[in-house]
């Protein structure tokens, strides 16, 4: 069982400056902490400090090695040339693979703000996965769906880029099993329904006749040396409405109990465990990072 990051990009600060400075703190002890996966997230027009993933993500590769990074894509939200210029310019940048990470959008505001049709973003969805992959591959793309004659980038990716399709529905775990190398399973999926999830995703990619070289899930966490503060301060979040998740998604506790919860999800079937922290004061979050560094040894 791996563990990997998704950093919080949101931080509700006075000083924009200070939430850069928390997501390069956290990066650094999670490198620390020896988790084998760096990534940031994507959304728009939020209203309060959130770090765009390309910039920010360019600034934190300074603190991590040759250990996978990524970013995710609301991919209808994204031209598809700019897309694939990113990914080609970061993977250029990173030391190891790049591992996009990508979605449907959020809300239809985001999507209006962005100038896009969202009734149409599944098409989109679909035709930019395919261009954007094409021109990763240094291919000349043409795509009269997306208005694209003759693109061709540069930088490519020094390696191929693994592409993780975040799915919940049967119709979009085939799209996954069919456009992706993996499926993302999301962060609110209480196990029963993770395992049920997991198993048509692999009887999707056995009818493609794809083997998926990971199978990752994101879990928001909260880790503290005493099982008594993990619980207190997991308890107050989940019981305020955190992100609409129950106590069986979320993960809160000490390393040892943390540890068995990433345990069982092993059980299930998956091989990475992606991991969010929880919504707490910096210093709770960093040092839930170097603690994830006990859950690791604990778990190899």
């Amino acid at each position: 069982m791996r563990i990997g990051v998704s950093l919080a990009s949101f931080h509700d600060v006075d000083d924009a400056r200070d939430g850069a400075r928390f997501m390069v703190e956290r990066t650094r002890a999670a490198a620390e902490a020896g988790l084998e996966l760096l990534s940031v997230g994507d959304h728009h027009i939020t209203g309060r400090p959130y770090y765009q993933n390309a910039a920010i993500l360019g600034r934190l590769l300074a603190d991590w090695d040759d250990r996978p990074a990524g970013c995710l894509y609301l991919v209808p939200l994204w031209p598809a040339v700019l897309m694939a210029e990113q990914i080609g310019t970061l993977a250029s940048i990173a030391d190891g693979p790049f591992v996009a990470q990508t979605g449907l959008g959020g809300p239809a505001s985001e999507s209006a703000a962005m100038g896009v049709d969202h009734r149409t973003r599944i098409s989109r969805y679909e035709e930019t996965v395919l261009v954007v992959r094409a021109l990763l591959a240094g291919e000349t793309v043409s795509s009269e769906r997306l208005r694209i004659v003759d693109a061709r980038i540069s930088p490519t990716p020094p390696q191929p880029a693994q592409w993780w399709i975040g799915a919940g529905a049967d119709v979009a775990l085939d799209r996954a099993a069919r456009l992706g190398d993996t499926w993302y399973a999301g962060p609110n999926l209480e196990p029963a329904e993770a395992t049920e999830r997991l198993a048509y995703f692999q009887a999707a990619c056995e009818r493609q006749g794809r083997e998926p070289p990971c199978l990752p899930i994101r879990r928001d966490v909260f880790v503290a040396a005493s099982a008594e503060d993990a619980r207190r301060t997991g308890d107050e979040l989940i019981a305020a409405g955190y992100r609409g998740m129950s106590g069986e998604a979320a993960v809160y506790g000490s390393p040892d109990q943390v540890a068995d919860r990433f345990s069982r999800l092993g059980d299930i079937g998956f091989t990475d465990v992606i991991v969010r922290q929880m919504a707490v004061p910096q210093a709770l979050a960093v040092e839930s990072y170097h603690l994830l560094g006990e859950v690791r040894a604990l778990l190899a």
